[in-house]
């Protein structure tokens, strides 16, 4: 039971960025707007038309990979503004990965990577 309920749950989300819009608000190498030591490693951005814990659209990553194939998400945990988020990462080379993951497990945000 437990393959079939993963295998879903991942069908789930690739028919949701399959029907939505991409927007890459933070480019691979911009700083944040509220953070300036905070750089983005790779492309960053949203799915247009959805909705996440933080009241925006649902986050993704997008990587160098040619494929652009979602393999892993990251579920992480804010204690400053006291909120949880889950991160989509598709088309991510593991190097786009691990520091994906090290920006996530910085300060006050605590991530887990989960890989398809």
């Amino acid at each position: 039971m437990m393959k079939t309920v993963n295998k879903d749950f991942w069908k789930a989300l690739d028919e949701i960025i399959k029907t939505s819009e991409i927007v890459i608000d933070r480019p691979q190498g911009s700083v944040h707007p509220k953070y300036s030591d905070l750089i983005y490693p790779v492309d960053y951005g949203y799915l247009k038309d959805t909705s996440s814990m933080d009241g925006g659209g649902i986050d993704i990553w997008v990587g160098s990979e040619t494929e652009k194939k979602l393999d892993a998400i990251i579920c992480t945990v804010d204690s400053l503004k006291r909120d949880s988020e889950i991160k989509l990462l598709l088309g991510c080379n593991e190097e786009e990965k691990d520091k994906i993951y090290t920006l996530h497990n910085e300060k006050y945000m605590k991530g887990i990577m989960i890989k398809r």
